[in-house]
């Protein structure tokens, strides 16, 4: 059976595709940490969060010929974590709960614990889905209410009222031992 001549054509998209696969390596080796952050706070367990990242990072894969923008990765991205989470709470197998009579191993040390961060991002995790994002975007992130809008879908006055409810609740639940504020009465 004769080779068939590799064309010129075949070669540029060989060489396309190799600077392709280099970028989006090295995009996501250098964002996967800050990647597994937003999303385990999103989620709220390590197995989600890599679930979440691995189809967020999979879905830029497929589409990383397409986004013109460089710069706006992150926020695709971002916006990629928390519609995969909504999609994740819609689906019915997520909603039911499996009684067990074991108990699981007490889980390893997260380590995006830090002790007072710990219990409050508990509190955060108490949040209805749409709120907690906004926590997580606004405040972990350090989106502007704008860029957090783009990335939910939803209006800077949504993100705001979103914001403004969920901060209202976590310092109804939270103890006051998680209060800043407390320390520093208490020292005058």
């Amino acid at each position: 059976m004769a080779e068939v001549p590799e064309t010129s054509t075949a070669i540029g998209v060989r060489r396309a595709g190799g600077d392709r696969d280099t970028e989006f390596t090295a995009y996501m080796q250098a964002r996967r940490t800050s990647l597994m952050r937003t999303a385990y706070l999103l989620a709220g367990d390590h197995a989600t969060a890599e679930d979440l990242v691995q189809t967020a990072l999979a879905k830029l894969y497929l589409s990383w010929d397409r986004v013109r923008e460089r710069d706006s990765l992150d926020g695709y991205v971002r916006r990629i974590l928390v519609n995969e989470n909504s999609s994740l709470w819609r689906r019915a197998f997520k909603r039911s709960e499996v009684s067990s009579q074991a108990l699981p191993e007490r889980g390893v040390s997260d380590e995006y614990d830090d002790g007072v961060s710990a219990q409050l991002w508990a509190f955060v995790q108490t949040l209805p889905r749409r709120q907690r994002a906004v926590v997580v975007l606004r405040y972990y992130e350090q989106l502007t209410e704008a860029e957090t809008a783009d990335v939910l879908g939803c209006s800077v006055g949504t993100v705001k009222s979103q914001a403004s409810r969920a901060l209202a609740a976590l310092r109804e639940r939270a103890p006051q031992s998680l209060n800043p504020r407390t320390g520093e009465e208490e020292s005058r």
